[in-house]
């Protein structure tokens, strides 16, 4: 058996446990009714056209706004609509606007005349879009890095724990091992995400706005999807060697909380300095945080067309290095079961099982 073939194996073996996994079904489900509750719910409660009555002809201005116009005979028969509340209010034949209790402000608005506006400086991202698009890129990118990351070392110490691992590394390589976790690993948060992404999508189709909005943040989703998989690839051998040093689930969280604030920070990063495009540049380059930070700067339109090619290229390089160390921290502690082990421990391991393997090939 070939080394692809053994690492496909051991990533299938990883998808069908995670699949069985009840936490990961529910967490999967809940994702996606919070995507369904927050595209399709709002478009489904979100006021329609405004209902007005015209007597007499009645404005092109009232079309153009879209409001629903009701031509009635006479100012008599507008009062009674507006009175019965079939109508938001009415335009008389002598221009005046009548309605129950409140202004009808779209009505009003559409008569208005409004002098025109010109933007010296306009900004092409709405405020509160500007706001809500960093967030939700740090979020999907921390949230699924800890999740998955969390799951990948509680598997790799429970296999370490249990013994299992000594009857696996019996059967196949250790760095084996390792690939075949950090491919079903990678390959499942992708999918949860894609998964996601497609139900809030369709979801986006019951929103007016739901166009222009996927206009304006298709090129940030586009390269999101890539940086996030380098970027998790290169946190889940990390997982992976985390998982390893600890001996018992008891262990993991102090053995893992490096990790995780090593995640947590790039989060905060861009969160908080989101509207600094001298320090969201830096980030966007920075590997922990690349792949939330540049999404979100070709979103703001920062971004030159050659700096997201650039910048993964830098993740991916990063992401060679970071494997290789995690490899060798997974390697060298993996098989240790006499308490936590430590990184020197784990780094020191590693090389002397590679100098003995040398020395039994030449023997």
């Amino acid at each position: 058996m070939n080394t692809f073939e053994a690492v496909r194996i051991v990533a299938a073996r990883e998808v069908r446990v995670k699949l069985r996994d009840k936490a990961f079904l529910f967490s999967t489900a809940f994702f996606l009714l919070f995507a369904i509750g927050a595209t399709v719910v709002p478009a489904m409660f979100a006021d329609g056209a405004s209902t007005v009555a015209v007597s007499g002809t009645a404005p092109a201005a009232l079309d153009a706004a879209g409001l629903d116009v009701r031509s009635v005979a006479d100012d008599e028969a507008a009062r009674t609509l507006v009175r019965d509340g079939e109508v938001e209010g009415a335009l008389l034949a002598d221009g005046t606007v009548i309605a129950l209790t409140d202004a009808p402000n779209d009505l009003v608005n559409a008569l208005s005349t409004r002098p025109a506006v010109e933007l010296l400086d306009p900004s092409a991202v709405d405020d509160t879009l500007a706001i809500l698009v960093p967030m939700v890129f740090a979020m999907i990118f921390f949230f699924v890095s800890l999740t998955f990351g969390l799951q990948i070392a509680q598997s790799v110490t429970e296999e370490k724990q249990t013994r299992v691992v000594e009857i696996l590394v019996a059967s196949v390589p250790v760095r084996v091992l390792l690939a075949g976790k950090v491919l079903a690993g990678a390959a499942l948060a992708l999918g949860q995400i894609a998964l996601i992404a497609v139900v809030a999508l369709a979801g986006m189709r019951f929103s007016e706005s739901g166009g222009a909005l996927l206009t304006l943040l298709g090129p940030a989703i586009g390269w999101f999807l890539p940086f996030f998989l380098v970027g998790f690839v290169m946190l889940a051998a990390l997982w992976a060697a985390v998982g390893a040093l600890a001996n018992r689930q008891e262990d993991l969280n102090g053995a893992s909380m490096p990790l995780q604030i090593l995640v947590l920070l790039p989060f905060f990063g861009v969160v908080m300095f989101n509207g600094d495009p001298v320090v969201m540049r830096v980030l966007s380059y920075v590997p922990f945080s690349a792949p939330a930070a540049m999404p979100v700067r070709l979103f703001q339109g920062d971004a030159a067309a050659w700096e997201p090619v650039l910048a993964l290229v830098v993740l991916a390089v990063s992401a060679v290095a970071v494997l290789s160390v995690g490899a060798r921290l997974y390697e060298g502690s993996l098989l240790r079961s006499n308490g936590r082990t430590s990184l020197a421990t784990a780094w020191r391991d590693r090389e002397a099982r590679r100098l003995a393997d040398l020395e039994a090939e030449s023997a």
